[in-house]
């Protein structure tokens, strides 16, 4: 190949390189859903506390959450903040998530897209409760997510979305003055939200 013909392929290579970038754009969000715990007790708090209903303490909470990512026409990337808390029965917890993202497009209409993609990272659990010493931990998140976006202009677009994790957060229960109670293990949470968004 001669020295004019590699010029050439290699203006096109970054050519096109170039155009694809010049397809992504920034994006920010704001979110607002429900959030639904699992949560797993120990045998010595289920004995000590009367087996209290653990799963209603975030059970359809109020949840907010900030997202920052890329996107172009086939994919999107983004990380995201979210947090909610719950109480029942006297147990208080907090969880807030840090998360990194990555979604496919399906397109269905000119301005409405399915997605579907997965999540990886960290969550933070935290007990708040009445009478009870304070306790956090942070673990692992692993989950999947999917939903329909609807664009609403050039840079706006509202999306309904859902969200599974699992995770490996625990926190134990002292009850001040008596002692250890017993542990709470955060397994799993889900989430129904919308969204909107603002390209830029």
């Amino acid at each position: 190949m001669t020295a004019f013909k590699k010029l050439m392929l290699a203006v096109t290579v970054l050519g096109a390189s170039a155009a694809a970038q010049a397809a992504d754009s920034n994006f920010a969000s704001l979110t607002f859903g429900q959030t639904s715990d699992k949560v797993k007790k120990s045998n010595s708090l289920n004995s000590n506390l009367d087996h209290p209903n653990a799963d209603g303490v975030i059970g359809k909470d109020n949840t907010w959450g900030l997202r920052l990512g890329r996107q172009n026409d086939e994919a999107r990337y983004y990380a995201t903040y979210d947090n909610v808390s719950g109480s029942h029965n006297g147990i208080k917890l907090r969880q807030e998530n840090l998360l990194g993202s990555y979604d496919l497009f399906l397109p269905v209409t000119s301005s409405t897209k399915l997605f579907g993609g997965g999540t990886a990272g960290l969550t933070k659990l935290t007990q708040d409760s009445p009478g009870y010493s304070r306790d956090s931990d942070i673990g692992y998140a692993l989950g999947v997510q999917a939903g329909v976006l609807q664009q609403v202009s050039q840079n706006t677009s509202v999306e309904l979305g859902y969200r599974y994790l699992r995770s490996n957060a625990s926190t134990e229960m002292s009850q001040r003055g008596v002692g250890k109670q017993g542990s709470l293990d955060l397994t799993s949470s889900a989430q129904t939200y919308v969204s909107a968004n603002y390209a830029f």
